[in-house]
């Protein structure tokens, strides 16, 4: 960061004295009136352990948003109080507008003296200026970061959160640049912005999928790491947090921007409430495990500065413990590290109305004074009993990189969690099976898959969870898309400057015969409907399913499957789509839809206390037996799933093996007991969806119980009763 410049005039040291600060709240917060009644005074806090004293440097209110403070501009007091390491005082003068950062002490500004007597211009120049954590906005001045005050008054105009139910939600991970970078029908100063995000072209776009929440890639103000922008890169994911309370300013328009940290705040609130009355929920990819001050010898802006002992954790030789795989991690094991972080979480539902949260690495956070994870942590104590989060979503990515960080399944109640054994299973049983098949293998049974259709209940039962607890997916971010998981055996990462050795080597994916791109029809038709497999398989299973944005359409990525610094057509969606992309938008509609329809007539406690039944039956239409279980040849299974007294049933065929089979539907005998919609004995079945070529010209088609009926090889059909 840059020197910041000199100025003749030296502006004295500020503060009010003879009235009592506080230690709380942390931040800039207005003096309690009858306890300070300077007017213009605002309490001051911070926790600073690493700190014997410290100064605020500031701007007056109203700052010109493009302006670069000079010494002139700025004004200097001493937080003269300390209570259990947070430094405090009461400062007049740093009102809605204003640039401020916290300095040590001894750490002289040139041309700004602590005493306020002229300088020579011979002290050294500030090495650092330091954020407030709590701070309400960040921006960049003269190669150097200002922490902002911003008022927090929004017009939602009545607007509520949807608090859609977890058993009706169905996530879409969509990045607010890459969603709408490309889209023809958003205005061009719209696309890849917040505003464009909520413009009503794509804000129908997602009511007409049926997705219920948009979880958002990470919006904290962040930062390109330094290795990236010696290569002219960038941070497109944003997992690299500069600050956790506020927006990142370049995700808004270019007249945000120019308005300054009220305006981008304003444009992500109207992103927020447009969304709410579409009836669409936001939740937030939150990096709380590190922060962008990397690891030793990185840049220190803010927590490095205030207490690195403290804000990170080390390792019993005195060195940083990284269990992010960033070069620093957080240490939860500070109780004001957990408060920081609720207080934030706070900010984000009570200032911005957003909806829940998905925990980047969240094992990292759940880790006691051993390195241990604990579902016991205080912080995940605190999170569920914090009145302020209650209803919230809260959704754990449950591994971090460190030894023991593999958690799935071992959140408490109140959580769910990323399930990678379920998109381990899917992959294989649809993907990586099929490849070795088609090159005279052999694939695995029909049980790990079943498991996953039926929410994974053995790995969440030791929680106390049911399968509501399971976020199940094929597909994030990191990793391939779904059209690239069907098109590319190996990664293809050369444009992220590592040689390719960055991102995961098994993906369990299946190139269909040949790598990438291809005009052989019989190919395309065959990547296209093992993705339809893929898409219908997450959307019938139990437990709450997470699209990718733009697997919907078959996007691809060229076969990066590391594209976190990627900020062009590699990341972003084309809109433009060819036949199968269109059918595959079409399947994936119906297949919602089909969710929908079946879970509005089942009781409001389903699945999570009223399980229901999940009958599963062989070729033969008859109950599968442990042989039917752990025989890897045969690969067809049919899943007859419903609740008693409920007003929805179906059936779902599963096809694994490479040829059309023919089989027999449960017979009479099987499924005696078992009601229709209309309360009657089950009578019929009627197939609604196929996901083979030519699925839709058999939609309609009628079934009686025992009847015989054929199914394409790798293939699913769905049937209601």
């Amino acid at each position: 960061m840059a020197s910041l410049p000199t100025a003749s005039v030296p502006a004295p040291l500020h503060h009010v004295t003879g009235h009592r600060s506080r230690p709380f709240p942390l931040g800039i917060a207005d003096c309690v009136p009858g306890v300070v009644d300077v007017p213009g005074a605002v309490n001051v806090a911070v926790y600073a352990p690493g700190q014997e004293a410290l100064d605020v440097v500031y701007t007056g209110p109203g700052f010109p948003v493009d302006a670069v403070p000079t010494a002139a501009d700025l004004q200097r007091a001493p937080l003269f109080d300390v209570t259990d390491r947070v430094h405090h005082g009461t400062v007049p003068g740093i009102g809605h507008g204003s640039l401020y950062a916290f300095v040590p002490r001894d750490r002289r500004i040139p041309g700004l003296s602590r005493t306020g007597r002229p300088t020579s211009g011979k002290e050294r120049a500030l090495p650092q200026l330091l954020l407030d954590p709590y701070g309400d906005a960040v921006v960049e001045r003269g190669g150097r970061y200002w922490s902002v005050r911003v008022p927090r008054d929004f017009d939602w105009s009545g607007v509520q959160r949807p608090h859609v139910p977890l058993r009706d939600t169905i996530v879409y991970e969509a990045h607010v640049i890459g969603q709408t970078r490309l889209h023809p029908g958003i205005p061009e100063e719209l696309r890849g912005t917040y505003a464009g995000l909520a413009h009503p072209v794509m804000v129908r776009y997602l009511q007409e999928l049926g997705i219920t929440a948009v979880e958002l890639l990470p919006v904290h103000h962040h930062r390109d790491e330094d290795h990236l922008q010696d290569k002219g890169l960038v941070n497109y994911w944003g997992y690299n947090s500069v600050s956790f309370f506020a927006p990142h300013p370049g995700y808004a328009t270019a007249a945000a921007r120019a308005g300054g940290p009220k305006a981008i705040q304003d444009e992500f609130k109207g992103m927020v409430k447009l969304l709410h009355e579409a009836g669409l929920e936001v939740i937030l990819d939150v990096v709380y495990n590190h922060t962008a001050e990397e690891g030793p010898g990185g840049p220190t802006f803010c927590w490095r500065g205030l207490g690195e002992r403290q804000y990170y954790r080390h390792d019993a030789s005195g060195g940083y413990l990284d269990t992010t795989g960033c070069g620093n991690a957080l240490d939860f094991t500070d109780p004001q590290v957990v408060r920081m972080t609720l207080d934030s979480l706070r900010r984000w539902v009570t200032d911005f109305q957003v909806d829940g949260f998905r925990f980047d690495l969240a094992v990292t956070m759940c880790r006691d004074e051993a390195h241990h994870f604990t579902s016991r942590h205080p912080f995940l104590v605190a999170a569920q009993a914090d009145p302020v989060l209650a209803g919230t979503k809260l959704i754990a990515e449950p591994w971090d990189v460190a030894v023991g960080g593999w958690q799935t399944g071992h959140f408490p109640p109140g959580w769910s969690d990323w399930n990678d054994r379920f998109r381990d299973v899917v992959r294989d049983f649809w993907v990586a099976d099929r490849g070795a098949m088609e090159h005279g293998g052999s694939g695995g049974s029909t049980a790990r898959l079943a498991d996953c259709l039926a929410g994974s209940a053995g790995l969440f039962a030791g929680s106390g969870r049911s399968a509501l607890a399971s976020v199940n997916l094929v597909t994030a971010h990191d990793g391939f898309t779904l059209r690239d998981l069907v098109s590319y055996n190996e990664k293809h990462n050369e444009a992220n400057g590592e040689d390719n050795r960055d991102g995961n080597s098994h993906n369990r994916s299946y190139n269909h015969g040949v790598e990438g791109p291809t005009e052989d029809e019989a190919i395309r038709d065959a990547r296209a409907q093992t993705a339809r497999n893929l898409m219908a398989t997450l959307l019938v299973s139990l437990g709450v399913p997470m699209i990718t944005a733009g697997d919907e359409i078959g996007r691809t990525q060229r076969g990066n499957n590391n594209a976190y610094c990627q900020d062009n057509e590699i990341s972003w969606t084309d809109w433009d789509l060819e036949e199968r992309q269109q059918r595959m938008l079409a399947t994936t509609r119906r297949l919602i839809a089909i969710r929908k329809e079946f879970l509005a007539g089942q009781p409001y406690s389903y699945p999570s206390r009223e399980p229901g039944y999940l009958m599963w039956f062989s070729d033969r239409g008859l109950p599968m037996t442990p042989d039917d279980w752990s025989d890897p040849s045969r690969r067809l299974l049919q899943l007859l799933i419903g609740v008693p007294g409920g007003r929805s049933t179906g059936l779902i065929v599963f096809n694994g093996a490479l040829d059309r089979t023919s089989f027999r539907l449960p017979t009479p005998e099987s499924v005696r007991g078992v009601m229709d919609d209309a309360g009657s004995a089950l009578q019929s079945f009627e197939l609604q969806l196929a996901t083979c070529r030519h699925g839709d010209r058999r939609r309609g088609a009628q079934f009686s119980p025992g009847d015989r009926d054929t199914i394409e090889g790798n293939s699913i059909t769905l049937y209601s009763v």
